[in-house]
Order: structure tokens, then sequence, then C-alpha cells
């Protein structure tokens, strides 16, 4: 196409559809090409390239077909772009709220598991005290015990003593007075004394010990805590005792055989 003829079509265009090459190619097509529209719309020509400097003026119908699908797609374009970015945002902000609810999640559990170490060494604690207290206490108690049992002496005088002490314990009456007597009338004392001529022995049970008790009497009357002898001294006197205070109110009131 020659010069002359482009000018000739410049020239019948009107100036408001004049855009520049900048223009066209900021609606995003530098490859697209515009029906260029004389002002008797008889005549139809495109653009040739040009050298160095030289302006050129473009033309194009706002209202034809072209320009309003390009407008459209880059509209459309424009509403998907859109979207998109309201997607990933909305996306993006799901990820941070689920990551955040697992933290603290995470964190709730870690303070539940912490809550309960610590209420469990805490009862483990409470735990260990009262068992320290109670064996420190059942220690105390034993001093106390081994405090108030006083050491009696092997003889006469320590077997009533100590007899004495048990029968307390068990509301057995009887005094020092009354159970020396009935020993000393019955056995003189001597804790391996045995009747071998009564109507006891006779039965084949004779009477035994400082007091003189046979043996059926013994196992009825004898206090637990005392050996399971006959002969020991203190069971004897405790046994003999518990029997006469059930028979006569207390050994203070035997006075002659019983």
């Amino acid at each position: 196409m020659s010069a002359n003829t482009f000018g000739h079509s410049r020239r019948g265009l009107k100036k408001t559809h004049k855009a520049t090459i900048a223009g066209v190619a900021a609606l995003g097509a530098a490859a697209l090409t515009l029906s260029l529209v004389p002002g008797n719309g008889s005549t139809e020509t495109e653009p040739q390239a040009l050298s160095g400097t030289q302006q050129v003026a473009w033309s194009y119908n706002a209202n034809s077909t072209q320009a309003k699908a390009l407008a459209a797609s880059l509209n459309e374009q424009q509403t998907a772009l859109g979207l998109k970015a309201q997607q990933e945002a909305k996306a993006k902000a799901n990820l941070a709220a689920q990551a955040k609810a697992a933290a603290e999640a995470k964190a709730a559990k870690a303070k539940a598991v912490a809550q309960a170490q610590a209420k469990a060494q805490a009862a483990a604690k409470a735990k260990a005290r009262a068992a320290a207290e109670k064996r420190a206490a059942e220690k105390a108690a034993a001093n106390r015990s081994v405090t108030r049992t006083p050491v009696f002496a092997n003889n006469l005088d320590g077997w009533i003593r100590e007899a004495l002490f048990i029968m307390d314990k068990h509301d057995i009456p009887g005094t020092y007075a009354g159970i020396h007597r009935n020993i000393i009338r019955e056995s003189s004392g001597n804790p391996r004394a045995i009747n071998n001529w009564d109507i006891n022995a006779i039965n084949g049970i004779p009477s035994k010990g400082l007091l003189q008790v046979i043996q059926p009497t013994f196992e009825r009357y004898h206090v637990k805590g005392t050996k399971f002898d006959l002969y020991d001294p203190v069971a004897n006197i405790v046994a003999a005792c518990n029997y006469a205070a059930d028979r006569y109110g207390s050994m203070d009131n035997v006075n002659s055989a019983y």
C-alpha cells in the first residue's frame, strides 16, 4: 500500500476514533489486528510498519464486535483473577485458622497432661507423707509403750508386780498383799511346786505353781499376753487371780484352799 493511500485513509477518519499505537498496546493486543474504518465506511486498511520515530495514528471503532469482545475478555480475565485471589486468600485464611486451632488444641492437651502429672505427683507426695506420719506415730507409740512397761525383777516380788501390771490392763481385781498371802500358803513362793497327794492329784490333774492351779482351770482362765505355761510364775498368778475374781470376787477374798 502506498503512502498516498494511507494518507487518504487517515484524512477520512474522525478525530474521536483515533488512538496511538501505545493505546492499542494497553488493550493487551500487540499482535491484534484491528479494523480501520474510514469516515464513509467504504474502505478498510491495515497499518504498515514504519521506520524511525515517525508517529502513526491508529483508529478503531469502539462499537465494533472485535472491540467489544476484547473488552469483555479483559473484564472476564480481571474478574477471574479477582475471584482466584479471593479464593486463595480464603484458603490461606482457612489454613491459618486450622493451624491456630491445632496449636491451641496441642497447647490445651499439653496443659491437661501437665495438670494431671502435677495432681498425680501431689497425690503421691501426700500418700508418702501420710505413710511417713503413720510410721512416725507407730514408732512413737512403740517407744511410749516400751517406756511405760517397767522392768520387773525375776523373783517373787517382781512376779507379783508384773502380774498386777497385766491384771490392771484386763480389769482383774487383786492386791499385792492378797496375792502374796495366798502364794505363801499354797507354795511358799516356789513356782515349781506340785501337789501329788490331794484329790486333784488322785484324779490325775495335780495342782501346780505359785498358786497351785490345775491344768483345766489354767487353760480356761489363761490371760492373753502371758505365757501358756502353768509353771510360768506370772502366767500362773494372773490365771489364778482371774479364776478367783470369777468365783470369789477377788484373790483378796481367798483365805484357804480354793
